[in-house]
Formats: C-alpha cells, sequence, structure tokens
C-alpha cells in the first residue's frame, strides 16, 4: 500500500527552516535561564562575559541556592533550613508543605543513622502535631515511621524512602520554592522546548516523511526512512 504521507525532500526542509528567524538574543537568554535556574553559577558568569547576556537575578545567590540544595542532597538538612531562612524566611512560613517534607526527611535521615530514639521523639514533637492537620502528612509520617519496622529495609514496602533518589527529590522541591522566592522560574526553558519540539515532529510524522532530529544531543537531521 502506497504511502500517502507528503514527503518533504531535505533541500525544501533546510529552505524552510533558513526561513525561520531566530535571534541570538533569543537564544543567548534561553542560555542563560538554564544556567542560572539548574545552578551553573561559573558556567553563567562566563557566559555573561561572553555574550553580553545579563541574567534576570544576581548571581551570587545561585551560589547561596545550590548551597541549600547541596546541603538536602548530602542529607544535613537542619543545615539546609538554616541557609533557607537565612535567605528568605517567609520561603518556609508560607509553604508548610516544603517544610514538612524537609522535617520528613530529616526523621528518614535519622533513621537512616540508627537513631531510632531520637527519630521517635522527632517524629512525635514535630511532626504528628502537622499531621493532626493535614491527612497527607499524617500518611506520609506513618509511611516513614513504618521504616523502623524493619531490620531490612530492602525488604520494606517503603523502602525507597531511603534511597538517595528521595534526598534528590526533596532538594528539587527546595530549589523550586528558592527560585519562585526570587521571581524567577523555577523549571528551565529550554528542557520544555525540547519536549515541545519532539511532540511537533510526532503530530508531523503523522501527516509528512521530511528529515528530522531524532539525536538532540546532536540535532542533526535525519532524512525519512520508509
Amino acid at each position: 500500500m502506497a504511502s500517502s504521507k507528503k514527503l518533504i525532500s531535505r533541500e525544501e526542509w533546510e529552505k524552510r527552516l533558513s526561513n525561520v528567524k531566530i535571534r541570538k538574543e533569543d537564544m543567548n537568554k534561553l542560555v542563560m535561564n538554564f544556567l542560572v535556574t539548574e545552578g551553573y553559577v561559573e558556567a553563567a558568569e562566563i557566559f555573561r562575559m561572553e555574550s553580553g547576556t545579563h541574567p534576570d537575578i544576581d548571581l551570587a545567590t545561585i551560589t547561596d541556592r545550590m548551597a541549600v540544595k547541596k546541603a538536602v542532597q548530602c542529607g544535613n538538612v537542619e543545615d539546609a533550613i538554616e541557609k533557607i531562612n537565612d535567605l528568605n524566611p517567609e520561603i518556609l512560613d508560607t509553604n508548610p508543605q516544603l517544610f514538612f517534607q524537609l522535617q520528613q526527611q530529616r526523621l528518614i535521615e535519622l533513621i537512616r543513622n540508627g537513631k531510632v530514639e531520637e527519630a521517635l521523639e522527632f517524629a512525635q514533637e514535630e511532626l504528628a502535631p502537622r499531621g493532626e492537620e493535614n491527612q497527607s502528612f499524617l500518611e506520609e509520617l506513618e509511611r516513614t515511621i513504618s521504616l523502623l519496622a524493619f531490620e531490612d529495609t530492602s525488604n520494606c514496602p517503603v523502602g525507597e524512602l531511603l534511597d538517595i533518589s528521595q534526598r534528590l527529590k526533596t532538594a528539587s522541591e527546595v530549589n523550586a520554592a528558592v527560585l519562585t522566592s526570587q521571581s524567577h522560574e523555577k523549571d528551565p526553558k529550554l528542557p520544555s522546548l525540547l519536549k515541545m519540539l519532539i511532540w511537533a515532529q510526532n503530530q508531523l510524522d503523522k501527516k509528512a516523511a521530511y528529515p528530522c532530529i531524532n539525536d538532540l544531543s546532536n540535532a542533526k537531521l535525519e532524512d525519512p526512512t520508509f
């Protein structure tokens, strides 16, 4: 059965692409947005000097934000909370969900380090009162406390709470909250644009055969296959 798709040659496709005008200034802003959001302060500073692109926040604040993120990733939750409050006390005052997540992570770290009595005391004094006010908090507290019922947490149904991925998840939430407090997007724009590119190509694939980008790492056009 012959294909009903429209065939677009490489020459025609490249001609169409060349007619799309994108300002270098806009591309530079996308790169700077990515560097700032992801916390690459040194790269952002070099890029600022080389391209003349100015970030929309003070680059010095990136260092402080990354220090908070690193503290959570390393399990130093108390230090992270202190650093957050030094940056802006309103971040945790106005975000009970985030504060609970940090306190939950602190409880997880106590359990990880075998400090059972301290963990139980901390849960009772700091987390239980919040659980009484919020059902979802209570459920998370119960999940976390259940870790204590297993000597071998590898067989625990909620053992993933002790995975490094849990720290990374909490650190990501903290990073997003700090960015929001600085009136900056919590997610970089570049990955969203790449997702949009993939979606657009998937839609176009239904109607036409054309040179497309299959490998985003090199962005090379590849001729269609039949």
